[in-house]
């Protein structure tokens, strides 16, 4: 496995994810979730692009997502259980039309953690839970 190195911040500063709202956070987890499952499906070999994309959508669907938050949640500090906490609790405004409202607040919360250690620069440890999650992602296929 490679190691994400301080390049995956594209040279962006480290930012305080506090200045951010949990909404926010979760939209830039959402994009470094599914750039990190596209990739570790890569690393399986190439294979047609449409089987490719087929087992991203249900690895970064909320359903997985959430299941793959309660199987790490033993796994997270204080504070980052704080993180998944406040993305989970925010608001929204919709739930999409194929996901289930409880699933997909899991989902933003875990996309907020993700999204938080993300702009902290704090790479090492978005790496040990991203391989977390996508280790212990139940595959319903």
């Amino acid at each position: 496995m490679c190691k994400m190195e301080k390049s995956m911040m594209f040279g962006a500063e480290k930012l305080n994810y506090k200045d951010y709202s949990p909404i926010t956070l979760a939209y830039i987890g959402d994009t470094v979730y599914d750039l990190f499952v596209r990739t570790k499906i890569l690393e399986k070999g190439e294979r047609p692009i449409n089987d490719i994309h087929k087992d991203a959508i249900s690895a970064v669907s909320a359903a997985a997502q959430a299941r793959s938050v309660h199987n790490i949640e033993g796994y997270l500090t204080e504070e980052e259980r704080g993180i998944l906490k406040w993305g989970r609790n925010a608001k929204s405004g919709h739930v999409p039309k194929n996901a289930d409202a409880v699933d997909y607040r899991w989902a933003t919360g875990f996309e907020a953690l993700v999204g938080a250690l993300y702009l902290r620069g704090e790479t090492e440890r978005l790496e040990e839970i991203l391989n977390l999650a996508y280790l212990n992602k139940e595959d319903k296929r």
